[in-house]
């Protein structure tokens, strides 16, 4: 594993799920992580006991990615304590199913408001301290379902593929200051966030998976590590797959 010493890592979505497991993969590579989350204070507290031993390594932010006046106030303050970050990982999302025809108007927009805007209001602020360094690493968690599309995911499917040609334009804007932008789509993981499929959803979803299982939330944090690494310098603008060949 790399060894992120000395590195400033933000992670939204941080304390729950694959969030979780990524914020917990940089503090054993030695990485200074900021964990942004929502508002479930229960789960940012059990997270913080969980790593008490990264205590000196480790802040909890509480935040609301989809509004820019905190976002900015967000990055107001970590750049007077850091004055740059190193990575970002817009992981935080969020899921409002109904079929398009009965999708109330509020749920559309909440989804599209975190998962869309909520990256790019964090990529911006992320970039402006990036480009003092003339270095940085974002990574933004899109998914399979922006090109193959669920029933009752147009919010969602949506957003995500939103994600993919924000990273890929981005991409094409910061490369000369030698920062990348990047995607990981995962599959179907094991995470609360499927919780509420029923066991009928998930043997015919796990029937799609060529693999026959769903994935674990280390296997997307050890995707999100490599291209956050220097090994990835090279890497920019691409989607990496992590779905067991959906």
């Amino acid at each position: 594993m790399e060894n992120f010493k000395g590195q400033v890592v933000v992670i939204s979505g941080a304390t729950r799920g694959i969030g979780r497991a990524i914020a917990e993969a940089f503090l054993k590579a030695e990485a200074h992580v900021i964990g942004i989350y929502a508002g479930n204070r229960a789960a940012a507290e059990q997270f913080d006991l969980a790593n008490r031993n990264s205590a000196s390594r480790l802040e909890l932010i509480q935040c609301d990615i989809s509004n820019e006046a905190d976002v900015q106030q967000l990055f107001a303050d970590l750049e007077t304590k850091f004055d740059c970050i190193d990575i970002l990982v817009n992981n935080a999302g969020v899921r409002r199913d109904s079929v398009l025809a009965l999708m109330k108007s509020s749920d559309w927009q909440k989804v599209i408001d975190i998962n869309l805007s909520g990256t790019f209001l964090m990529s911006k602020q992320a970039v402006l301290l990036m480009m003092k360094k003339k270095y940085g690493r974002i990574i933004n968690i899109t998914s399979p379902v922006s090109h193959l599309g669920f029933v009752g995911q147009a919010n969602y499917a949506a957003s995500k593929a939103g994600q993919i040609g924000l990273t890929k334009t981005l991409a094409k804007e910061v490369a000369r200051k030698k920062i990348t932008v990047n995607c990981i789509s995962p599959g179907f993981i094991s995470t609360d966030f499927i919780k509420d499929l029923s066991k009928d959803q998930i043997s015919s979803y796990k029937k799609m998976v060529p693999m026959r299982r769903f994935g674990e939330v280390g296997e997307i944090a050890d995707s999100v590590l490599f291209l956050a690494s220097h090994r990835a310098a090279y890497i920019t603008g691409a989607v990496l797959e992590v779905s067991g060949g959906l």
